[in-house]
C-alpha cells in the first residue's frame, strides 16, 4: 500500500531518472489533460509531499496521487513494459529514461507557482526537510476524534496511511477508538517519525523488524490470527470520519486497551 515512505522512494527514483533532462515524450491518458504537451521542457525534479508526488517540468507541475494501487515505473526508451498499456495514466520520457505512471488515481497539471492549491492544506511531513514536530503535535492533539481517524487525516500529519495507523497504535498499546485527547500524541508521533524514516530507505516496509513475506506487521492484515506478542486473536473493524470514509482497523484486544 503506497504511503509516505513509498512516495518518497518513488520521487527519489523519478528525480534520479529524469531531473535535468529534456522531455521527449509526454502523454497523459486522462480526458482533462489528454492534449497537453510539455515536450521540449526541462525536468526540474520530483518532490514528495506526504502521499502526493510533484514532478516539476519547466514552469508546470505534474501532480499525482498513488491511492491504493498506483505506482511509477522507470524504463529505458523502447524497453518493454511489465504491465498492460490500458493501466497507464501518464508517460514522461527523456532521451535517457521513461517514467510510466500505472493505476494512478489522480493526475493533474498546474503551474508550479500554484502547487499550494493542491497540497497547501497538508500538515507537517515527517519525511520533509522542514518537518515541524511541534506543529504536528499541536494539530494532532487538537483533534477530538478517535485517534485512528485523526492520525489518517492528512491535515494533521502528512504521510501516514492505514497500515501505519494500525501498526503504530499497536506498538503504543492504544485502541483505534481511543479519543485523541486521551493519547500521548507526542510519543505516538515520535515513534511514527522514527518508523517511517527507517522504512524510507528499505526496499520493503516492516514494523516488526523482519523483512519476510507475512512477517512484517504486528496486526495489519492479520484479523483472526494470533497476536505475535500475547496469542490473542487479532480483531478487525471499520472506523472513519463518516460512513463514506471508513477504513479497516486491526487491533489486539489484550495488547491495546
Amino acid at each position: 500500500m503506497p504511503e509516505g515512505d513509498t512516495v518518497f522512494r518513488t520521487a527519489r527514483r523519478l528525480d534520479e531518472a529524469l531531473a535535468g533532462g529534456e522531455v521527449t515524450r509526454f502523454d497523459l491518458r486522462v480526458p482533462r489533460f489528454a492534449t497537453l504537451d510539455l515536450t521540449g521542457q526541462r525536468v526540474q525534479g520530483a518532490v514528495p509531499r506526504g502521499k502526493h508526488l510533484l514532478l516539476r517540468i519547466g514552469e508546470s507541475t505534474l501532480h499525482s496521487h498513488l491511492r491504493m494501487d498506483g505506482a511509477w515505473f522507470v524504463y529505458r526508451p523502447g524497453e518493454k513494459w511489465r504491465h498492460p498499456a490500458f493501466k497507464v495514466r501518464a508517460i514522461v520520457g527523456t532521451a535517457e529514461r521513461e517514467a510510466v505512471g500505472v493505476d494512478i488515481a489522480e493526475v493533474e497539471v498546474v503551474p508550479t507557482r500554484d502547487e499550494d492549491d493542491l497540497v497547501g492544506y497538508l500538515g507537517p511531513d515527517p519525511l520533509a526537510a522542514d518537518w515541524d514536530p511541534i506543529e504536528a503535535v499541536r494539530r494532532l492533539g487538537a483533534d477530538t476524534r478517535a485517534i485512528h481517524v485523526a492520525l489518517l487525516d492528512q491535515r494533521n500529519v502528512a504521510g501516514f496511511g492505514n497500515e501505519y495507523a494500525a501498526e503504530l497504535l499497536f506498538l503504543r498499546g492504544i485502541l483505534p477508538t481511543t479519543p485523541t485527547p486521551e493519547v500521548d500524541v507526542a510519543a505516538l508521533l515520535d515513534l511514527g517519525v522514527r518508523t517511517i524514516r527507517a522504512n524510507r530507505d528499505r526496499r520493503n516496509r516492516t514494523f516488526t523488524g523482519i523483512d519476510r513475506p507475512g512477517q512484517a506487521t504486528w496486526v495489519y492484515g492479520r484479523s483472526g490470527r494470533p497476536c505475535r506478542r500475547c496469542g490473542t486473536l487479532i480483531r478487525r473493524g471499520e472506523l472513519g470520519a463518516d460512513p463514506t470514509r471508513e477504513r479497516i482497523t486491526f487491533w489486539c484486544p489484550r495488547c491495546q486497551r
